[in-house]
């Protein structure tokens, strides 16, 4: 799915004017009419006091035109203009003449915090957040801050309209008491960038997209800054395998890593990169992990550094299709093994994933950077990627220092998280699937084996990110039915991969849209 910038939805909703020959108000009543189909569909006449706050732009007459078919319907409806500014939008003010002449009782207005004093809303009741929408560039009035704070301390359920009321969709909030916290939002046409970042996403804790018919043309054609990974969108990079098909026509994995009392990771790893489908996996390890790691996993070959504890002469006679190295496995950063890493990156052409010790050499030597062969996959954890890229002010400067390392170094970086961002230039692929079970030790190296298996198997570097990501969430998703969120630990997420991989071709859950459809007004 793809997320439009602010920009994007303004140039669409323009050429959706134009080319359905409708006007803004036409594509108004559309955009409300939608959310008064969402509420009606739940709520069935329910006489739960609503209260529909608006401000006095589109946003506001977005809730003005749901308000007059609550009305209708016959709802228990008690509408407010937020009256923050003496600029009003023109749909919205023949919106307001609309909803006029349909009640007696006119919006309130409120202009000032005294105006809403007397307000009373119970934790039963519903508010509607119509205040501010996408257009948004300033921190709200001290007294708008008032009342979305009135609304907080209410605990009543609170809907927005679009996008949490003081939210920005590119750049940092100010003041978090000056954001509506939202439990649900109904997003038009797309999601917002800002539902995925850390900072940013507790605006609302759930949120849904209301398609309001913009131009299919101008929504399919456009490139978008970033895009939502799920099902639909990784079903396409699956590579099915053919009947004759035989362990060669899968790549070879090398994994390398591994110190003294961190043997366990490079076993993650490798076993995590064979699940994953490659043919082969070769664990390059110091001496000390041989007899652990053959016993405990005999699918993996074996080569040991000639080091017993750490890592100090990358060397092989072997043809991997792939290297994933450092794998939180401690590869350490002993000056022996940064030696070897260096001069192991001067001559190597091969695929690389690098994670862990690996990215903490290269963040100390930044010359190394240029080593790395074009599309090499970075997978730091948030430290070892403050070191990359050094430090961010919030998540939208994080993401641009992100995009400007992949542009320069011409690498894919995956920067984890709730929901895993893989950038690539100037492209973010958001991932869906995962929980917080998976902070738990280990989760990362299985990660890095997965990618690196895909690699090996063929996938291109990006679609083996974003594939990888995904399954490896969904594998943590699934395990979590038996395990929940505490005692779900890596290896779970390993035994799951199979399952990850049958889920992608399972029937798809049965959606509400042809109900929400049948119940359309017309």
């Amino acid at each position: 799915m793809k997320i439009f910038s602010k920009e994007q939805i303004y140039e669409g909703d323009k050429l959706t004017t134009q080319r359905q020959d409708i006007s803004s108000t036409d594509l108004m009543e559309r955009a409300g009419t939608q959310i008064f189909n969402w509420i009606h569909l739940r709520m069935q006449g329910a006489q739960v006091p609503i209260h529909v706050f608006c401000g006095i732009g589109n946003n506001g007459g977005d809730g003005l035109v749901l308000a007059r078919h609550l009305i209708i319907h016959g709802y228990n409806v008690t509408t407010y203009i937020v009256n923050c500014s003496d600029k009003r939008s023109k749909d919205f003010l023949i919106n307001y003449d609309r909803i006029k002449s349909t009640t007696k009782d006119w919006p309130k207005v409120l202009s000032c915090a005294g105006d809403f004093s007397d307000v009373v809303i119970e934790e039963r009741d519903i508010i509607v957040d119509a205040v501010f929408g996408i257009g948004l560039n300033r921190q709200p009035n001290e007294w708008v801050q008032e009342l979305f704070q009135k609304w907080k301390a209410s605990k009543a359920f609170t809907l927005s309209v679009d996008i949490p009321s003081g939210l920005y969709t590119d750049k940092a909030v100010e003041d978090k008491n000056a954001v509506v916290y939202a439990n649900y939002t109904l997003s038009f046409q797309s999601p917002k960038l800002v539902f995925f970042l850390p900072e940013t996403s507790k605006f609302t804790v759930q949120w849904e997209v209301l398609d309001i018919g913009l131009d299919r043309d101008y929504l399919m054609q456009t490139e978008a800054e970033a895009e939502l990974i799920s099902k639909h969108e990784v079903l396409p990079l699956y590579k099915p395998r053919e009947k004759f098909a035989h362990k060669g026509d899968f790549g070879h994995a090398l994994i390398i890593g591994g110190s003294y009392g961190k043997i366990g990771a490079v076993n993650l790893a490798s076993r995590a990169a064979l699940s994953s489908g490659a043919g082969l996996v070769t664990a390059y390890i110091p001496k000390c992990g041989y007899h652990s790691m053959q016993s405990s996993f005999p699918e993996a070959m074996v080569i040991t550094d000639k080091d017993d504890e750490y890592i100090s002469d990358i060397s092989f006679d072997i043809e991997p299709s792939v290297i994933g190295i450092g794998i939180g496995i401690g590869l350490g950063t002993a000056d022996k093994t940064t030696k070897a890493f260096e001069a192991f990156l001067k001559t190597n052409k091969l695929p690389l994933v690098v994670d862990a010790d690996s990215l903490n050499i290269l963040s100390k030597k930044k010359a190394s950077l240029k080593l790395l062969p074009e599309h090499t996959i970075l997978t730091p954890h948030p430290k070892e990627l403050e070191r990359l890229v050094g430090e961010w002010s919030d998540d939208f400067d994080k993401l641009e220092k992100v995009k400007a390392f992949s542009k320069n170094y011409k690498v894919i970086v995956v920067i984890k998280g709730a929901n895993t961002i893989t950038v690539f230039e100037d492209k973010l692929y958001i991932n869906t699937t995962g929980n917080p079970g998976m902070a738990t030790a280990g989760s990362g190296d299985v990660l890095t084996g997965v990618i690196t298996g895909l690699v090996g198997q063929g996938y291109e570097p990006l679609a083996a990110t974003v594939f990888g990501v995904y399954l490896h969430g969904k594998a943590a998703d699934i395990a979590l039915e038996n395990y929940g969120y505490q005692s779900l630990i890596a290896s779970h997420l390993i035994e799951n991969l199979g399952n990850a991989y049958i889920d992608l071709f399972s029937e798809p859950e049965q959606q509400e849209q042809p109900q929400q459809e049948e119940q359309r007004e017309e």
